[in-house]
């Protein structure tokens, strides 16, 4: 449901939130740098608290439902978003984009991601609010998008530069190397584009197909656009910082896509029940709603969403430490004639000599 919180606050908040990007980004900007894991880690904790305490915010002024909401909303966005971090790696990766200009990248390609993001919420909760039925198509979607990644059908071990960037590159000339973190530099006289603007390109429009997954799944947990954007602020703030804190531990996170696919999943399932409660089809039930689908509460979805990022975040770090204990005692130096097998042939060889001899078979056999 559209929760009625004072537009007051709505708006307030924006303006608050829309600062506090600008400030991030002017301080980026001044100084182009690779973060330190303690001070991502610091960034990120202080963007996740701010998240926490604007849920609280929202529970005293609007009550429990917009705060759950909320809450659902930022967890499932922000788990998408790490997953994310995938690509966002093999994209820094394919351009060879310098580490210490790596956070302007991220900063830019976020504010990309919200501009686009925005004008989806608007689209989705007008085409909503006219078209019940379209919570269908969109459950159905969700579940589609599960079962792609359980079966493993959403590889992104390769970037693929989509339409947008080859047209980019056909249309505008760019040149080979980079000049810090300018999209505009001089070659010869000439002014050329720099890859920068291709690698800006390519994280805003990947991380908008990105949203044809997150934006739907967070319909499924609210209709109300300022928390749907709210939660997705939320979720991309301290996005970059969490970049370079993960690191390589995004390769170990292996069970992560079988938690979104149950988050998906699940609120796939939670939009078509949903849509079966308020259904006004004519060829389902005749038109009328259908009294046996249940309305499934925030709690549940809550639950479900935190459970599944635990498990897997606890059963990938686990899986990851038996492999490596594997591994490492695979590599480990063996001796062939350690003394275990050394003096059990001493033995064998001693008995034979001790019945025939009365010499000690020690330095016979220690010869050996």
């Amino acid at each position: 449901m559209i929760h009625e919180l004072p537009i007051w606050f709505e708006w307030a908040s924006l303006a608050a939130l829309i600062v506090l990007l600008a400030v991030d980004l002017a301080i980026v900007g001044r100084r182009p740098h690779v973060p330190s894991m303690k001070e991502s880690g610091l960034w990120v904790g202080f963007y996740v608290a701010l998240a926490l305490v604007f849920g609280l915010v929202v529970l005293a002024v609007g009550g429990s439902a917009p705060a759950g909401e909320f809450y659902a909303g930022w967890l499932t966005e922000y788990s998408l978003s790490v997953d994310n971090l995938f690509v966002f790696v093999i994209i820094m990766s394919r351009f060879a984009v310098p580490k210490q200009h790596q956070q302007m990248v991220l900063m830019v390609g976020i504010i990309i991601a919200l501009v686009l993001r925005g004008a989806f919420i608007l689209a989705g909760a007008a085409i909503l609010e006219q078209f019940v039925w379209v919570f269908y198509l969109f459950g159905a979607f969700l579940i589609y998008t599960a079962v792609k990644l359980v079966a493993g059908g959403d590889d992104e071990e390769e970037f693929k530069e989509n339409v947008a960037i080859r047209l980019l590159r056909r249309v505008l000339p760019v040149s080979k190397e980079y000049d810090g973190a300018k999209v505009r530099t001089v070659v010869d006289g000439k002014k050329l584009f720099t890859p920068m603007l291709v690698v800006f390109v390519a994280i805003g429009s990947t991380d908008l197909l990105f949203a044809l997954d997150s934006i739907p799944a967070i319909f499924g947990l609210t209709k109300d656009p300022f928390i749907v954007f709210t939660a997705n602020i939320f979720a991309l703030m301290g996005l970059r910082q969490l970049y370079f804190l993960l690191g390589g531990l995004l390769e170990r996170l292996v069970y992560l896509p079988i938690a979104l696919a149950v988050i998906l999943g699940f609120i796939g399932v939670k939009l078509i029940l949903e849509a079966l409660h308020t259904n006004t089809l004519s060829f389902i039930n005749g038109g009328e709603h259908v009294a046996w689908a249940p309305e499934i509460p925030i709690w549940l979805s809550l639950t479900v969403i935190l459970g599944s990022i635990a498990i897997a975040t606890v059963a990938s770090l686990a899986k990851t430490r038996r492999t490596a204990a594997v591994a490492a005692k695979e590599t480990a130096p063996t001796d062939a004639t350690g003394p275990e097998p050394l003096s059990t042939a001493v033995t064998q060889d001693a008995e034979p000599e001790s019945s025939s001899s009365s010499a000690s078979p020690g330095p016979e056999a220690t010869g050996r």
